[in-house]
């Protein structure tokens, strides 16, 4: 279940995601990386990491959290705290 994932293997997971759906090298993808201005996600892009991360980690993201977040290391924060 995801909700017995450590925190490094969420952060492996939305590495994944990012790499994936922003087709970026692994390497580009840091916990500091802004999701926006370093790895270059446009707002259609957002929405799909959005989508990626619900079904990676069978939970819901709404809009007004997800906005809030603008790098990798916030993403992997906020998915921990929901999966506690």
């Amino acid at each position: 279940m995801a909700n017995n994932l450590s925190k490094q293997e969420i952060e492996e997971k939305v590495r994944e995601v990012i790499i994936n759906q922003l087709d970026v090298q692994a390497a580009d993808v840091k916990l500091e990386s802004l999701i926006v201005d370093d790895l270059g996600a446009d707002s259609l892009d957002l929405t799909e990491l959005a989508v990626g991360f619900e079904d990676a980690f069978n939970l819901e993201i709404p809009d007004s959290d997800f906005s809030h977040i603008s790098t990798v290391d916030g993403v992997v924060q906020y998915i921990s705290q929901r999966l506690q």
